[in-house]
């Protein structure tokens, strides 16, 4: 798959030292959004700020095939307050976007980051520790969508609900007993 890489990034690469970081973004209900990243402190980029979790953060390898391969990722945070697992709980995620982001020198004017994933969170396991905990999150490719099976069925009751008023498929049932005389008259 193709990447448009930006102007930032391709100079950056250029450098002596680069410092390579990633960042995820977790996309819940209600606009609630959450951002962290794989360095220390807050990163602003573009008016966001994403939280830094430092080595706690932990993001799997992110393959890509040449056919449509469905793969996935998997996150997982260590060290998470109880507070949090509480919430990690009671959030509903299943199905909610999550984007991976690789980035380049968070602590230059030339921060970049480029998107290299994005899917939805499917299941999430949670360690208990007596002081802490580690959340692991499964996220899953956009792409397994093609392998979901489709409940739109050609009927006038189906094609009236997601078009009201819709008269095109209501004479299909008709046809399916009706004879017709092809090629020559029926005298």
């Amino acid at each position: 798959m193709s990447r448009d890489i930006s102007t930032a990034i391709s100079t950056a690469l250029d450098d002596t030292v680069i410092k390579p970081f990633f960042a995820v973004e977790l996309l819940f209900d209600g606009n609630k959004v959450l951002r962290l990243w794989t360095g220390l402190g807050t990163l602003v980029y573009e008016g966001n700020d994403w939280a830094g979790a430092g080595s706690l953060l932990n993001v799997s390898s992110v393959e890509e095939t040449s056919d449509l391969g469905v793969r996935g990722a998997v996150l997982s945070m260590s060290g998470v307050p109880t507070e949090i697992i509480a919430l990690a709980l009671t959030e509903p995620y299943q199905g909610r976007v999550c984007n991976l982001y690789f980035g380049i020198n968070p602590d230059s004017a030339q921060t970049s980051l480029l998107k290299i994933f994005s899917g939805y969170m499917d299941q999430m396991n949670i360690q208990e520790d007596v002081e802490s905990s580690t959340i692991e999150l499964a996220v899953e490719n956009k792409l397994i969508d093609l392998e979901r099976a489709r409940t739109a069925r050609f009927t006038s009751a189906y094609q009236k609900s997601v078009y009201a008023g819709d008269l095109g498929l209501d004479f299909v049932e008709d046809l399916q007993d009706k004879e017709i005389v092809w090629g020559r008259s029926a005298d």
